[in-house]
Formats: structure tokens, sequence, C-alpha cells
């Protein structure tokens, strides 16, 4: 197998008559998840769950196995007993950082290459792959196959070093072109990068990674909190075989598209109705909590257990503005006996007690952990 020489964008052969059905739904569910949104106090917080969530997936498509609950554990002081696991969560943490970055940089200035090659380099920070030119577009060959094998055993092997330069600029320029739908344009814009393949690693985070902040940059989404890798995840055989397609079959490029018009109604659908779910359990428990505790730090308190579901119980002291150490656990016990928190670990001497918000944490799972 020589090494892909892909068309240039932009893509010149698009059936329109085909997908414009798509392209509306799409438009319609990506519109109504963000005045799901919109009516949220803080969905940085409420929703930081669900974007932990998509860190593990994502992780997860690239050969980690840390679950969501073994990282939100470690987040509270309980470090899994693997180190390969330990190392599969700080993939996952410096993916959360890097969209958080890519948020803040995305306010001032648009998306750069300058901008992925650092996003590349803080996914890379610390774990496997960092002796990998990490910041750097590939100055050597790499292919894709099963894991260790010869480039000649190879499922696919993107362009040659010497090309990737040339290759990016014109998907930059594309990236900031005005074409005929957003929707579609992003649709090009992530399979032209997994084609492209320009660092020895990491493509395949970085790929799905550019999906929300093409959204919120475009405006089609207020926050960039969109989770296209369960849906990924979900159908990755048929991900892997479009992305495969793509310049080998006359209208490889209409079922990509078609594809990933589908992948984004179906993830919005999701994140839509995981998101309201969320926000009603959040009204909920903040006039529960208020009865059971009666105190003007009861929706603080909440609020930071949204952020980070499972939790010591000492978290909230070095927080502003919280109580003393004796009221924090007066208010815990309230809640805990109240239903509201699950014990996870007892405390004992100066190792403090872990707890959990179940109900959250069933919602983002999808399923009674709880």
């Amino acid at each position: 197998m020589e090494p892909f020489v892909p068309a240039k964008l932009p893509i010149n052969s698009i059936n329109w008559e085909s997908i414009i059905p798509l392209i509306g739904k799409a438009n319609r569910e990506l519109a109504r998840y963000d005045g799901i949104l919109g009516v949220m106090p803080n969905p940085g917080v409420l929703l930081s769950p669900l974007t932990t969530q998509e860190a593990v997936l994502s992780s997860k498509i690239e050969g980690t196995r840390a679950t969501f609950g073994e990282v939100l554990r470690f987040e509270a002081g309980e470090a899994p007993k693997e180190e390969s696991r330990r190392l599969d969560i700080e993939e996952i943490f410096n993916y959360r950082y890097a969209m958080r970055m890519a948020e803040d940089e995305l306010k001032n200035r648009p998306f750069t290459l300058n901008l992925l090659k650092k996003l590349h380099s803080i996914l890379l920070e610390g774990v496997r792959g960092r002796d990998k030119s990490k910041g750097e577009f590939r100055r050597t060959q790499n292919w894709i196959g099963a894991l260790g094998s010869p480039i000649e055993e190879a499922q696919f092997i993107p362009p040659i070093p010497s090309l990737i330069m040339e290759y990016m600029d014109n998907w930059e320029t594309y990236y900031h072109s005005d074409r005929p739908d957003p929707l579609v344009q992003l649709a090009i814009i992530h399979a032209q990068f997994e084609i492209i393949h320009p660092f020895l690693d990491g493509n395949g985070r970085l790929g799905r990674m550019i999906v929300p902040l093409f959204l919120l940059e475009k405006e089609i989404l207020s926050h960039p909190m969109f989770y296209i890798s369960a849906y990924f995840e979900d159908n990755h055989e048929e991900y892997i075989e479009h992305l495969r397609q793509l310049g080998m079959k006359e209208d490889a490029w209409d079922r990509w598209i078609e594809f990933f018009l589908e992948a984004l109604i179906a993830q919005a659908n999701m994140d839509s109705t995981r998101s309201k779910q969320i926000f009603d359990l959040y009204e909920d428990l903040k006039t529960r909590v208020i009865d059971l505790t009666h105190s003007q730090f009861a929706v603080p308190m909440l609020d930071q257990m949204f952020k980070q579901p499972i939790f010591p119980s000492n978290i909230f002291i070095d927080i502003d503005g919280m109580p003393s150490r004796p009221t924090i656990l007066a208010l815990l016990n309230k809640l805990k006996n109240g239903g509201i928190l699950d014990l996870i670990r007892e405390g004992s001497g100066r190792r403090p007690q872990i707890l959990a918000l179940g109900e959250l944490i069933n919602i983002c799972e999808g399923k009674d952990i709880f």
C-alpha cells in the first residue's frame, strides 16, 4: 500500500439534494440543544461530568481503559491499583484541560494551526506518546493498522511527511472559508484531518475535539459541550469504514457526510436529553438540600458536587466563603442521611470520607450505578 494522496479542499462533487433533509434536521437538533444550554445557570459547572465522560470515551477509542467512575474516584483521592489506569486517567485529564484552554483561546482569536499544535502538546504532556514530537507535525511516515503491525500490513497510510504542511495550510484555509453549509463543512474538516493524520499520535482525539470547537466558533452552539465520541464509539466500525472509503469510491464523500450528519442529529438528541435531565436534577436537588439543611451554604456546596460528583469531605474547606469544618461535616451528614449523597469510603483519622452524588452519576452513565 502506498501513502494516500487526498484531494485538496473544497470538495466540489457533493450531491446537495440528497443531504439537504439531514442538514435541516441536524440544525434543528443542535438549535434545540443550544436552547437547553441557554437556560442553564452555569452549563460549564452543571455539565462538567458530561465533559469528563467525553474525555473518557474519546480516549477509550484510542485504547485507554480507565472508566468514568475511576476518573471521578481518582479526583476524589482514590488512586487505581494498576499503574496503567493511572496513566490512562492522566490522558483523560489532559484532554479535559486542552478543551478548557481551547475554549478560552477562542474567546479572543480564531482557530489556527498554532492552537492545534498547542492542543496536541497538552494532550501528550507526561503520558504515552510524549516522545512522539508533541506539538509538532510529523516528520516521519505513520500508518494505521493492528497494534504493533509493520507498515507492510497497514490498513491505511496517510500522506508523506513532506506534504503535511501543504495539506494543513489548505485545511486551515478551508476551515475559515465561507461554505454553503457549516455542518457539511465540519464533516469535511473532520474527515480530512483524520486522512492527513498530521501528528504521530493523538490524531483521533484532536479530530473529535475539533467538532465542538468548530460549532462554538461558528456560533452554532454557545458552549463547546458537544459529546460526539459517544456516537463514534457506538458506531466505530461504520465510522472507520466511511473514512477508509474516502477518495476510493465515487460517492464516498456523500456517504461520509450523511453518516456525519446522522451522528450530529443522534448526539444532539442524546445531549439534549441528558442535559435536561441534569438541569431538572439540579433544580430538584436545590430545593431538597435547602429543605434538609436550612443553610445558606447548601447551594454553593451543591454546585461543587455537580462539578465533582465524587469528592472527599474536606474538598469544601479551601473554597472561599465556606463555613468551618465541623459545619461542613454536619451539612454533609444531613445530605447523606437525607438520601442525596452516597458514602463511597468511610473516613478514618486524617483520611476524609468520600461521598458521591449518585443520581447525577447515573444520568451521566446512562444506567443505575448507585
